[in-house]
């Protein structure tokens, strides 16, 4: 380990320790707690030192009684004390997770779409829940448990130069061969847990991710080789794990022998000195040197085993960090924060790309007027979407600006944006809750009339009412308990019930199943009226209604007009888009009409 991890290290348990300074009265208590420990576990075995030399050995029983009582008092004080110690010290790890876990929560809200393209929700749900709680051992297991441990230690070295410093120099001699060994196991065992939470992050998120994609493992017959990745996996992680067996197995014998070693040492020293005349080692002096330099090393064994979990503790804590500490917030400058009532959108020469130097979007400049619907069509990577992600600011543009009614959408604050523009996605995402909490999104201002009366205008309170509890029926994970056009539908209701300025539709309609495609149509119609609509098109009868179609082509608004106006155009792109894409389905409602 080099000095600049050490200092590293420095910084960050500095750091962690900002959190824990906040409950300044807790960890003052803690710390006094450990203290008082150290005093009254080194008392005992000196207790029993006095009970020999003072009474055992001279036969006085008359007052042994007293002795017995005052150990006793003793016991019960070391064992209030260690309840006060643990308690109180788990208390203040677990309110310092808490807040470090809503700080990053928070952070994480606030984050960019470009931040979770390029991340791993596996090793997000790691970060927020495991490491957590590896975190808050810190405190229960590791720092508090050291800082008892070495004052015990330091007081115990006291009591033993102080009653005789010949035994004391027997235990000093092997106590470097621990030292050593102790700072090895420290450093190993650092470089061993590093491996360990990146294995358990690795480990996550692959079962996450498989677990989530199951349809398509199984579709397409990956079993097997999902099992065969999974084996590979899961070998990284037991062989991290067993680094550190490898490294306990090796440690702890060499403690424990050391200890023995340092038993026979004071027997033999000790026992050769209290039979010679005028000798200050007694009796009782050996029965307190044993359990001193137990008290000695034991601690020193269990603090490289502290160490380890304060070390995991550390690791985790820097992960922790590190996401809190990224920079990928969208910058929330704006000051205005009404709600937007003009839906005049305007694209000033607009440029983006999701990777450096590859344009998505090329000086794009377009207007839609307030009310208008405007559907986008263009072939796969032509930037229908990413004009929808801008619009919302979940990209920022890098060239170029946007304006809703008269104003920059940077100039308003994200809140005030998004709580007017409503978006409807192609791959609804709905919570394991019930169909009202899917709708309000627990938006308490939102009343049980209000969602059934909007349901009751886009005509799908029935289709809600004829699932097993109504409103209160519980979707599960993702709303697989209901189909992909009962999900849309929801979807629908959902943006309705917000009422917005701007209604987004991405491609929301392209993937119903026929029992719903009827209440979906009606649905749209309702939730577009006199409302700026934008609608990713994909199934011919959204284009037939627009106001206008925006044609995109790599990037590059290459038409815009009316259905009748560009299918006219000779040689247009829309109109051999329409010929290869939509006229099938052209005739298909024609002949479904007749």
């Amino acid at each position: 380990m080099n000095k600049n991890s050490n200092l590293l290290d420095l910084k960050l348990f500095k750091r962690l320790l900002d959190y824990v300074l906040i409950y300044r009265g807790v960890f003052i208590f803690v710390a006094i707690s450990a203290l008082l420990i150290s005093v009254f576990s080194t008392l005992t075995p000196y207790l029993i030192k006095v009970a020999v030399d003072d009474y055992l050995a001279l036969g006085k029983y008359q007052d042994f009684i007293y002795l017995i009582i005052l150990m006793f008092f003793n016991l019960m004080l070391t064992v209030l004390f260690m309840f006060l110690f643990s308690y109180y010290a788990n208390l203040l790890g677990q309110k310092v997770i808490y807040d470090l876990r809503v700080q990053l929560f928070k952070h994480i809200l606030n984050f960019r779409m470009s931040y979770f393209d390029k991340s791993s929700v596996g090793r997000l749900v790691t970060r927020a829940v495991n490491d957590m709680e590896t975190i808050a051992s810190i405190f229960s297991q590791g720092l508090f448990m050291i800082a008892a441990d070495l004052m015990q230690m330091f007081l115990v070295i006291i009591v033993m130069l102080f009653l005789s410093w010949k035994l004391s120099l027997t235990i000093f001699f092997i106590l470097p061969f621990i030292l050593f060994a102790t700072r090895k196991f420290q450093k190993s065992m650092k470089i061993a847990f590093n491996e360990v939470r990146s294995e358990v992050a690795n480990l996550n998120s692959f079962v996450q991710e498989r677990i989530t994609g199951m349809k398509i493992v199984q579709l397409f017959n990956r079993e097997k080789i999902e099992y065969d990745n999974f084996v590979q996996i899961n070998e990284k992680h037991k062989k991290a794990w067993l680094k550190t067996v490898w490294y306990n197995s090796i440690f702890f014998p060499i403690a424990e022998l050391s200890t023995s070693v340092t038993i026979g040492l004071i027997v033999w020293f000790g026992g050769l000195n209290a039979v010679l005349e005028n000798s200050s080692i007694t009796l009782g002096t050996i029965f307190l040197f044993i359990q001193l330099s137990q008290m000695l090393f034991r601690p020193l064994r269990q603090i490289a085993d502290k160490f380890n979990t304060l070390q995991m503790g550390m690791v985790a804590a820097s992960r922790i960090f590190k996401i809190i500490d990224t920079k990928s917030n969208i910058l929330d400058l704006g000051t205005k924060n009404e709600e937007l009532i003009d839906g005049n959108i305007v694209f000033d020469n607009i440029s983006f790309s999701y990777i450096n130097n590859e344009k998505v979007i090329k000086n794009l400049s377009f207007k839609i007027n307030n009310g208008e619907k405007i559907a986008i069509v263009g072939s796969t990577g032509s930037g229908k979407t990413t004009i929808v992600n801008l619009i919302s600011r979940f990209y920022d543009t890098q060239d170029g600006s946007i304006f809703i009614g008269r104003e920059n959408i940077k100039d308003y604050k994200l809140e005030s944006l998004r709580g007017s523009i409503a978006l409807v996605l192609q791959d609804v995402f709905l919570f394991a809750d019930t169909i009202l909490n899917n709708i309000t999104l627990w938006d308490s201002s939102i009343s049980f009339d209000s969602v059934v009366i909007a349901a009751k205008k886009i005509g799908i309170h029935d289709f809600i009412l004829s699932l097993p509890e109504g409103y209160n029926y519980n979707v599960k994970e993702r709303g697989v308990m209901l189909s992909q056009g009962q999900r849309q539908l929801i979807s629908f209701l959902r943006a309705y019930i917000k009422n917005p300025s701007i209604l987004i539709l991405d491609e929301a309609t392209s993937s119903i199943d026929s029992n719903s495609e009827e209440l979906i149509q009606n649905a749209t119609e309702k939730i577009t009226e006199n409302k700026t609509s934008i609608i990713i098109a994909h199934r011919l009868s959204t284009i037939l209604n627009s106001d206008r179609i925006f044609v995109m082509n790599k990037g590059v608004l290459v038409e815009n007009g009316t259905h009748k106006e560009l299918i006219l155009k000779k040689n247009g792109y829309y109109k051999g888009l329409y010929e290869i894409q939509f006229k099938k389905e052209e005739s298909t409602v024609i002949q479904s009409q007749d």
